[in-house]
């Protein structure tokens, strides 16, 4: 390794025409500083930055509160319509009655489903948050 040449295989080799310099080019992108200045306001919770969280967290809960209310809807439902409709809870899947196979078994891949949903949806309201302070 010479001094002159660093580490260039074509040196090694034999060839003695150097090495042409790169070139940096760096362009001025615009939105830098506008996304600078935001990620600022949000560290130091002015007013700008509380109202960007403040509406990350609205369509947050606003978005668990529709979730819980499908659960709500679901769990207290059936019951009421199994109590309302005897002739339904007497129906036999599988050996069960259905009372027993929609309460006592399904609903817990049901609430994995919802779970799993609450998850997403937090998750992609997050990443529009995030594109929106980058903007």
């Amino acid at each position: 390794m010479s001094p002159d040449h660093g580490f260039d295989i074509r040196a090694r080799l034999g060839d003695s025409k150097p090495r042409p310099r790169r070139k940096r080019v760096v362009l001025a992108d615009r939105r830098t500083r506008q996304v600078a200045r935001t990620i600022m306001e949000l560290e130091e919770q002015t007013s700008v930055g509380e109202v960007l969280v403040r509406h990350l967290v609205k369509v947050q809960l606003r978005s668990a509160l529709v979730l819980t209310g499908v659960v709500a809807v679901v769990l207290l439902g059936l019951p009421a319509l199994f109590w309302a409709v005897p002739s339904i809870g007497e129906f036999e899947v599988l050996g069960f009655r259905l009372p027993w196979l929609l309460l006592g078994v399904l609903v817990y891949p049901f609430l994995l489903l919802i779970g799993y949903l609450c998850t997403r949806r937090a998750e992609r309201h997050e990443r529009d948050f995030i594109h929106m302070v980058e903007q």
